[in-house]
């Protein structure tokens, strides 16, 4: 997904090879999941902040039932769960990607990522009192206190730990077993670090600016 250009989708059966192709609506498109048989993206602006697809290829929009900016999308526990940073209601669900409905958050922070992992959602914020917020269903949420208040940009679940990444402060990783106490990390360089994911048995960031923008980890 891509928030500007002409076709912002691309599509790859390998990784190396991509083939661009074109959304129903050019909006900013921030984040794409897969779930229940079918891809699921939101976006931040646009008359339709949804769109889905059963192929990668082929798009349909989606109503959102609120126009809010939609950030991060997860699919967990048979549902697919989105946050953002303004409007009312920052978080909606939906059982097939189709129909949506919004869920209070339990703050109105800029939430910018959410995951799921053993068995609960999980969202982290880049402004707030309480950066973190958990949730069982995606319906009830609670509001869960960050070791350092840094702007939280990504979040991912493996190795059965949550880990949390940031763009500022001393340390810049957060880690938690449960979703619910977290214990900050250092990290080799203090870049802008933007996305975290997890798989083949290592963590992998990166970053927007700095030296080095990219840092692995097998474990915490």
């Amino acid at each position: 997904m891509g928030y500007t250009g002409t076709n912002r989708i691309m599509t790859s059966s390998d990784g190396v090879n991509w083939t661009a192709r074109t959304a129903p609506e050019n909006n900013s498109w921030y984040s794409v999941t897969y779930g229940g048989g079918q891809f699921v993206a939101v976006g931040g602006d646009g008359t339709n902040r949804i769109m889905t697809s059963s192929d990668g290829v082929n798009w349909t929009a989606r109503t959102a039932p609120e126009n809010n900016f939609w950030f991060s999308v997860t699919y967990g526990g048979g549902q697919f769960v989105a946050v953002g940073y303004s409007g009312t209601n920052r978080i909606m669900t939906s059982l097939d990607g189709v129909n949506w409905i919004t869920r209070a958050a339990p703050e109105n922070n800029f939430w910018q990522s959410v995951t799921y992992g053993g068995g609960q959602f999980v969202a982290v914020a880049n402004s707030g009192t309480n950066r973190i917020m958990t949730s069982l269903d995606g319906v009830n949420w609670t509001a869960r206190a960050a070791p350092e208040n840094n702007s939280w940009q990504s979040v991912t679940y493996g190795g059965g730990q949550f880990v949390a990444v940031a763009s500022s402060g001393a340390n810049r990783v957060m880690s938690s077993p449960d979703g619910v106490s977290w214990t900050a990390r250092a990290v080799p360089e203090n870049n802008f670090w933007i996305s975290a994911t997890y798989g083949g048995g290592q963590l992998v960031v990166v970053g927007h600016s700095g030296t080095n923008r990219i840092m692995t980890s097998p474990c915490l």
